[in-house]
């Protein structure tokens, strides 16, 4: 896969909290212009996305419950919603780390279906689990439970905790939900050399800001 091949498995993302219209417009243009798998944007921005994005292949991707996951499974049900009527095709979607962390797995598997369902023959859905704050035990259980629940893709991490993605982690996530499940390493692939580990280790998307200057093969120092 050569670095122009490699935008097609790019979610191009900006979820900065100060992240401004102007930013917003210009990642959508961006997507546009490289032909970016998605943009993934927060969910106030999904109809600005969307409206620069409906004429093409470029698809809108937003995060639910983030990105701590520590919202109720309702309130991720009616985000995920709201968001797909605005026109987001992708969710990505916090399960409730504490839950699992404690071994309530009947909490996080409703949580997960909950999105699931609301997201049903509208949009993928996509488990991000957090692996930074997991063991290899929580992370296996956390695969296991998403996919029982019906997601599409399991998701190392949002970004905005205490690490990103790893390709042991991502490895270890393949292994876990097998070939029909997308695996989708985020944070901290900053280069084109960092997309092929994670496409080696079994991801089949990669979340990124850096996806211009992947695609470009220069290397970044941004955090997401």
């Amino acid at each position: 896969m050569s670095n122009k091949q490699a935008a097609g498995i790019i979610d191009h993302t900006l979820l900065k909290a100060d992240a401004t219209k102007e930013a917003i417009i210009k990642l959508a243009e961006e997507a546009k212009e490289y032909q970016f798998a998605s943009v993934c944007v927060n969910p106030a921005w999904v109809k600005t996305s969307y409206e620069i994005l409906k004429d093409t292949q470029v698809k809108v991707c937003t995060v639910i419950g983030f990105p701590l996951g520590a919202t109720t499974p309702e309130v991720k049900a009616f985000e995920a919603k709201n968001a797909i009527d605005n026109g987001a095709t992708e969710v990505d979607m916090v399960i409730n780390i504490g839950a699992l962390k404690g071994k309530q797995d009947d909490i996080v598997e409703k949580d997960i279906k909950a999105v699931v369902d609301a997201a049903k023959g509208k949009a993928l859905t996509k488990v991000i689990i957090e692996t930074c704050l997991l063991t290899d035990e929580e992370k296996v259980r956390a695969c296991q439970i998403a996919v029982r629940a019906g997601a599409d893709y399991v998701k190392t991490s949002t970004g905005f905790s205490t690490g990103g993605a790893t390709a042991e982690d991502v490895a270890l996530m393949r292994k876990t939900v097998g070939p029909d499940i997308g695996v989708k390493a985020s944070g901290g692939v900053r280069s084109y050399q960092d997309v092929q580990k994670m496409i080696e280790a079994g991801a089949t998307r990669i979340g990124a800001s850096s996806g211009v200057a992947i695609v470009k093969g220069e290397a970044s120092n941004t955090d997401y």
